[in-house]
C-alpha cells in the first residue's frame, strides 16, 4: 500500500469517528496525533475550538531512551495531571483514526492511570 493510500484511509477513519465524538467544555475531546518520533495529545473543547491543555513527549524528562510506548504512557500521565488541576475529570478519547493499540493505548492507559476518566 502505498503511503498516500495509507494516510487516506487513516483520514477516512478518522472523518468517521468524528461525526461521533464532540468535546464540550464539561467533557472535552482527548485528541491524539502520533508522529513517527513522537506522540502529542490535547484537550479540545469543540464548541469553542479551543486547545484547553496540551502535552507531548518533546517536553523536558518526558521523552525515553527510545522506548516510544514508555514516552507515550509519561504524556498520558502528565496530561491527566495537567487536567485535574484545571479540573477536569472526564474527556472523550480521540485516536485520530488509528488503531487503539501500540502508543495510542499506553496514552489511553496512562490517562486512566493518572486520573482521567476516559
Amino acid at each position: 500500500m502505498q503511503a498516500t493510500q495509507k494516510r487516506a484511509a487513516r483520514v477516512r477513519r478518522h472523518r468517521r469517528v468524528r461525526k461521533k465524538i464532540h468535546g464540550a467544555t464539561g467533557r472535552p475531546r482527548l485528541a491524539v496525533y502520533r508522529s513517527n518520533r513522537h506522540i502529542y495529545a490535547q484537550l479540545v473543547d469543540d464548541t469553542t475550538g479551543r486547545t484547553i491543555l496540551s502535552a507531548s513527549s518533546m517536553e523536558e524528562g518526558v521523552g525515553g531512551a527510545g522506548d516510544k510506548k514508555a514516552a507515550a504512557k509519561a504524556v498520558g500521565g502528565l496530561l491527566a495531571g495537567r487536567a485535574k488541576d484545571a479540573g477536569i475529570e472526564r474527556a472523550t478519547f480521540d485516536r485520530g483514526g488509528r488503531l487503539y493499540h501500540g502508543r495510542v493505548k499506553a496514552l489511553a492507559e496512562g490517562a486512566r492511570e493518572g486520573g482521567l476518566q476516559l
